[in-house]
C-alpha cells in the first residue's frame, strides 16, 4: 500500500523572542499561519530497514534529515520492526522560514501512523514532535496557532476573520537564512532577544476582529534585526509600501512552482520612485513572485 501525503508549511506572522533560557533554548510566543503550499511525501511497508529518497540531490537521506529521524523516532516509540521506504518530494525553499523541514517530520509521523494502525496517540506523537524540534508540534495539527515555551506548546485558534478574502504575497529572493545563524546573532540585538511579552495576543485580538490595517502593524519578528543587518535587500522590500505585509515576516518567502497567478517581472514596467526604490525595482524584477489566496 502506497500512502501519500502533502506536507504544508507556515508563516510567522509574530515571532516575539523573550529571552535566552538556562537550558539554552530561547524563550518566545509566536502566532503561526499555516500555508497552503506543499512537499509531497509516499510511504510504503517494506519487510524491514528504513529508505529515505529525496528529489532535491542538496538533502541529506540519512539521519540528518529530518524525515528519516521522525520515522526512525516512530517506529522505535511503537516498537515497529517491520520497514518502511519514503521519498520526499521537495517543493518548498529552503531555510526561508517556512517550516518545510519540521512540517515534513510532522507529516511523517502522522502518515506512519495512519500506515500502522494507529500505534500511539495523539499525546505520544507530540511528544516525540517536540523532541524533534521546536515548530514541528505545530504541523501535527491544521489551524492558526499561538506557540509559546520554545515554541513546542500549541494552542490552536480560530482562522482570522481579519484574513478573510485577502492574499498573501511571497517571495523567495534566491537565497536562505539558517534559524540557528539568526538565533546565534541574537545576542548583539538586545531588544530583540529581550522582547516585551503580551504582543502576541494583542495581535490575535485584532486579527480577529476584521480590520486587517490594524493587525499588519503589529506584524513582528525579532529575527528579522540580524537578517536585514546581514542582507540589506530585506531592508529595501520593507521600504516600498505594497512589500510591508510579507517583509515582516523576518525575510523573503515562496517562489514556488503551483498553478496560483504569478506576478512576474513586467508588471514591474513604469515604476517610479526614490533611488533607492527604483534600484530596488530592478532587482526585484529579477525574482519570482507569487501571489496566493490563502487567507480566504
Amino acid at each position: 500500500m502506497l500512502l501519500e501525503k502533502q506536507s504544508p508549511c507556515k508563516i510567522n506572522l509574530l515571532l516575539n523572542i523573550l529571552g535566552r533560557r538556562a537550558d539554552g533554548f530561547h524563550e518566545l510566543e509566536t502566532v503561526i499561519y499555516p500555508i497552503s503550499l506543499f512537499d509531497l511525501l509516499s510511504f510504503e511497508r517494506i519487510g524491514q530497514g528504513l529508505q529515505l529518497s529525496c528529489s532535491n540531490a542538496s538533502l541529506p537521506a540519512d539521519s540528518q534529515n529530518l524525515v528519516h529521524r521522525a520515522a526512525s523516532a516512530f517506529l522505535e516509540a511503537a516498537k515497529i520492526t517491520d520497514g518502511v521506504q519514503i521519498h520526499l518530494e521537495k517543493h518548498l525553499p529552503l531555510a526561508a522560514g517556512l517550516g518545510g523541514g519540521s512540517g515534513n517530520a510532522a507529516t511523517t509521523l502522522l502518515a506512519l501512523n495512519e500506515l500502522f494502525d494507529a500505534p500511539l496517540s495523539s499525546e505520544q506523537l507530540h511528544a516525540i514532535a517536540a523532541g524533534l524540534g521546536s515548530d514541528i508540534p505545530f504541523f501535527l495539527q491544521t489551524k492558526p496557532a499561538l506557540a509559546t515555551g520554545r515554541g513546542e506548546r500549541i494552542q490552536p485558534l480560530d482562522f482570522f476573520p481579519a484574513f478573510r478574502g485577502a492574499w498573501l504575497v511571497l517571495i523567495y529572493p534566491g537565497f536562505g537564512i539558517p534559524t540557528p545563524w539568526a538565533y546565534q546573532q541574537l545576542q548583539r540585538f538586545p531588544a530583540a532577544l529581550n522582547g516585551t511579552k503580551g504582543r502576541a495576543q494583542h495581535l490575535i485580538s485584532k486579527l480577529q476582529r476584521n480590520d486587517l490595517v490594524a493587525a499588519a502593524a503589529g506584524f513582528y519578528n525579532s529575527l528579522e534585526a540580524p537578517a536585514l543587518e546581514k542582507y540589506p535587500l530585506l531592508e529595501l522590500l520593507q521600504r516600498l509600501e505594497h512589500f510591508r505585509a510579507f517583509a515582516k515576516q523576518g525575510g523573503c518567502r515562496g517562489s514556488l512552482r503551483t498553478s496560483q497567478i504569478q506576478i512576474r517581472r513586467n508588471q514591474l514596467a513604469g515604476f517610479s520612485g526614490s533611488l533607492s526604490e527604483a534600484t530596488l525595482s530592478a532587482t526585484v524584477t529579477e525574482l519570482l513572485w507569487q501571489a496566493l489566496p490563502v487567507f480566504s
